[in-house]
């Protein structure tokens, strides 16, 4: 797979950027969008993370339009034309009473832990215009060899938030990636979880998996997932998985 580490930041997102370390914090766009950009895909959002809390981010950038709906969770969104840049916290989660939200955030002064409390290997990556890609987790190798793969402990990533397990087959259906298979086994084993997660979040996620290219590779993929939610259908998969 093609691998582009000399990522093209926006012109609006870098002046974000250098906005916020020319006030002496520093920042790196996160996620997705490196992810995309090192597939040679062309992200369609960028989100960053930084070292400066919801207040100092709101002095950096005052007389700017702000979105503050997601400050409580370090979060600000700075509207820039007409796109909404999601500015982020370094910040660290523990507990969950629902396997959705953590009953703890706390912030950081390390990038390294807020990449560490992410999903999979292949969204956990940073990059720095100055600095490149920092990549904690071999999410560039995944990357490369099409797998994805959860960062740290499977099962405690799924306990943490089990939405993930059906991101994980929606990432599948949108990628074309296989799973790793100590993920796979723990989405096998906490597929169970998922009747703790709201129907309209479940649905969002079907809705993205089933219109994505690889749609079929998720459907034949973790039979557990589909016996929990879709148990109507799921035994007609698994027969089609045992004609193939």
């Amino acid at each position: 797979m093609w691998m582009n580490s000399n990522i093209v930041i926006p012109q609006e997102a870098l002046a974000l950027l250098e906005r916020l370390e020319a006030a002496g914090e520093s920042c790196w766009v996160v996620g997705g969008c490196v992810r995309d950009s090192l597939r040679g895909k062309t992200p369609s959002d960028w989100d960053m993370t930084t070292s400066a809390t919801p207040q100092r981010m709101r002095q950096i950038f005052a007389g700017e339009q702000l979105i503050a709906a997601g400050e409580r969770h370090g979060t600000i969104g700075v509207v820039r034309g007409n796109r909404v840049y999601e500015i982020t916290t370094y910040r660290v989660e523990s507990g969950t009473a629902d396997h959705r939200h953590p009953e703890r955030i706390a912030f950081t002064d390390r990038v390294e832990q807020d990449l560490a409390r992410r999903d999979f290997t292949v969204n956990a990556m940073a990059y720095h215009p100055e600095r490149g890609v920092l990549d904690c987790f071999g999410g560039q190798e995944d990357l490369q060899r099409g797998i994805l793969r959860c960062v740290g402990q499977p099962d405690r990533r799924f306990e943490e938030d089990a939405l993930r397990v059906l991101r994980a087959l929606r990432f599948v259906a949108a990628l074309g990636f296989s799973l790793d298979p100590q993920t796979e086994a723990a989405m096998q084993r906490k597929a169970k979880l998922l009747s703790d997660i709201s129907a309209q979040r479940i649905l969002a996620e079907l809705v993205k998996l089933l219109a994505s290219p690889f749609a079929l590779r998720a459907l034949h993929s973790c039979p557990a997932v589909w016996r929990q939610l879709l148990p109507e259908i799921a035994e007609d998969l698994q027969q089609v998985n045992t004609l193939e």
